[in-house]
């Protein structure tokens, strides 16, 4: 029998996992750090603290208030030396804390000891409240604010946790590296998950091409129960909650639903992680795996970096060759964006730093559309690209949304395919954003 996938479109992109291997490198600590109050979707968590005051690593610098949004705590020790606008890896200015660095004093509270606590000792509420006030998010790129996933409505009812650790994405490898270096940790981190759900089936799906990961978790489960690791094809978008349901259950999730409707909730592996020393350790969400990787980096890696790190030391560390790089992506290849400016800090939602050399990171010249349907052929969502670019860009925002626009997961496939060097993906985002600003209109009548 043939491995596990998704039905429907996808593409095989080389992989090229350049840092495959490469053990986890903690960064030293900055001189200054940055920390954004919008790290996650939703609503920007409000500020706590003020200018000159001192602050410990894990203390809380600003509050989300808001359902959907997340606490934010500081990643470093020192003085808060300003409160003002800076601009992170989306090119606009967000409102940050910005920390002047001194020592590394952490909060009390928090065990910072090296100890694996296996013993559960908070109840289900707890949990989830812990969860929420540690500011944990999706770390697998949405930063989806995690405590939201586990406050299930009142007639739902959730039949399997699903744990992303596919890491399908050129060249990343954080995840990777995590589920070698961190696996029992990360499998107390599910055992939390499945007891604030109230479920007893978890089933983890990872790439075929990570078959020591496979192994080192299967190894590990055999003393947990009912969980559960499936080796799935190297299938990219693979790591799409819609693509990774499908393919481990064959449910589909409705367009416009959640994967609640089908008796799931999808995490990332990251996102396991961080539950686990958020309610073992009491650490709130202040570092994460980031991945510094591309043909003009002199030592691909996989670094442990504190929230707020400038890019730029990243870079620095890794031996980068600056000349020779024509564009540097926040995130991957596929999903990620150009980054404006190389001295913003790394966030919640920093997976990976990728440099594209100068050829590779041209675009090829945008020709007319050959109705060669490729572009839908290979699309995991079942949508027209070729349709929904153009209608998007001549601002049809009601038939975009007739068309599914917003079922659009971004992955890229259509763009990586098309012959034409159509800018498909560019043109769906504008009419998605466009979209999405009329349904909030329309809500607020």
């Amino acid at each position: 029998m043939g491995l596990l996938t998704f039905k429907m479109g996808g593409i095989h992109p080389p992989e090229s996992k350049l840092s495959a291997k490469s053990a986890i490198e903690e960064v030293v600590l900055p001189k200054q750090a940055v920390v954004p109050l919008s790290q996650h979707l939703g609503v920007p968590a409000k500020v706590q603290v003020k200018r000159g005051e001192l602050v410990k690593v894990g203390q809380l610098l600003a509050k989300g208030e808001a359902f959907i949004s997340a606490d934010i705590h500081s990643p470093v020790s020192g003085k808060v030396a300003k409160i003002e606008p800076r601009v992170d890896s989306t090119g606009f200015r967000k409102e940050s804390v910005v920390i002047d660095v001194d020592g590394d004093e952490w909060d009390e509270s928090i065990d910072t000891s090296t100890d694996i606590v296996k013993e559960i000792k908070l109840d289900q509420k707890e949990i989830v409240e812990r969860i929420h006030r540690m500011g944990v998010v999706g770390m697998g790129g949405a930063t989806f604010p995690s405590h939201v996933k586990y406050m299930v409505p009142d007639g739902k009812t959730v039949e399997y946790l699903i744990i992303n650790g596919v890491e399908c994405e050129p060249y990343l490898t954080s995840d990777h590296q995590l589920m070698l270096e961190k696996g029992e940790e990360l499998i107390i981190g599910i055992t939390i998950m499945m007891k604030a759900l109230k479920v007893d089936k978890t089933i983890i799906g990872i790439e075929n091409n990570k078959p020591d990961a496979i192994e080192n978790l299967k190894n590990i489960a055999k003393n947990y129960q009912g969980i559960t690791i499936e080796a799935l094809k190297v299938q990219y978008p693979q790591g799409g909650e819609k693509q990774l349901i499908d393919a481990l259950l064959g449910r589909e999730v409705p367009s416009g639903k959640l994967p609640l409707e089908v008796g799931c909730v999808v995490n990332n592996v990251g996102t396991a992680y961080a539950i686990y020393e958020a309610v073992q350790k009491n650490k709130p969400l202040i570092e994460r795996i980031v991945t510094v990787t591309g043909k003009t980096v002199g030592k691909p890696s996989n670094y442990k970096v504190r929230i707020g790190t400038p890019i730029t030391e990243l870079l620095e560390k890794a031996n980068c060759d600056m000349e020779g790089t024509g564009k540097v992506i926040n995130g991957g290849p596929m999903m990620g964006k150009a980054l404006v400016l190389l001295n913003v800090p790394v966030t919640k939602g920093t997976s990976g730093v990728l440099l594209l050399e100068k050829a590779e990171a041209k675009r090829m010249p945008v020709l007319n559309c050959i109705r060669c349907s490729k572009c839908t052929d290979v699309c995991p969502m079942g949508l027209e690209p070729h349709l929904l670019s153009i209608i998007a860009r001549q601002a049809e925002n009601e038939r975009c949304e007739e068309e599914q626009i917003m079922d659009c997961i971004e992955c890229g496939s259509c763009v990586y395919t098309c012959p034409s060097g159509r800018p498909l993906l560019d043109n769906i985002r504008l009419g998605k954003s466009n979209v999405g600003f009329m349904i909030r209109n329309r809500s607020r009548k």
